[in-house]
């Protein structure tokens, strides 16, 4: 790597260098991982975003649009044109909600079903060449460590006072 320089002769704010940046360091081992399975979403023509939508509804069934954009981390906006192209290739049923007929709920058709058992022995593949090249234990640990950071960022902070906590 070259050295860096800085960009102007003032006084700049101390950041972390991006090589030891949490965010860009997981960005880096996502995109890492991603390698393994964007040729599996190329053969099976849908996107990184359509896959967790479907994976999302083939596993825990139909829900109602904003409860399938929190499972599968996507912004309202996105899931909304993912929906429509979904159903437009058929992988995806809408039908009216029992208690509010203006509300959607979606799961996944006959055909988009399909398409998950059709890619099931594939993805079996893809999780066993991970695990041989960094170890099933290690896997274990980073997503023990993985859930450890999300439910300490997601926790309220607890301040302290004199000992007493508030």
């Amino acid at each position: 790597m070259t050295d860096r320089k800085p960009i102007a002769d003032f006084p700049r704010p101390r950041i972390k260098d991006d090589r030891g940046s949490l965010p860009i360091a997981l960005l880096r081992a996502r995109e890492a991982l991603m390698a393994y399975y964007r040729p599996h979403h190329r053969k099976g023509s849908v996107t990184e975003q359509q896959w967790r939508v479907i994976r999302v509804l083939y596993l825990d069934g139909e829900m109602d649009a904003a409860e399938l954009a929190r499972r599968a981390y996507l912004l309202a906006p996105s899931l909304s044109r993912i929906l429509r192209d979904l159903e437009a290739t058929g992988y995806l049923k809408r039908r009216p909600g029992d208690a509010d007929s203006r509300q959607s709920l979606l799961s996944l058709s006959p055909k988009g079903a399909a398409m998950v058992t059709g890619a099931a022995p594939l993805l079996d593949r893809i999780h066993r060449e991970i695990a041989h090249r960094v170890g099933r234990g290690r896997i274990d640990e980073l997503l023990a460590l993985l859930a450890e950071l999300e439910a300490a960022l997601a926790a309220p902070e607890k301040k302290k006072t004199r000992g007493r906590q508030r």
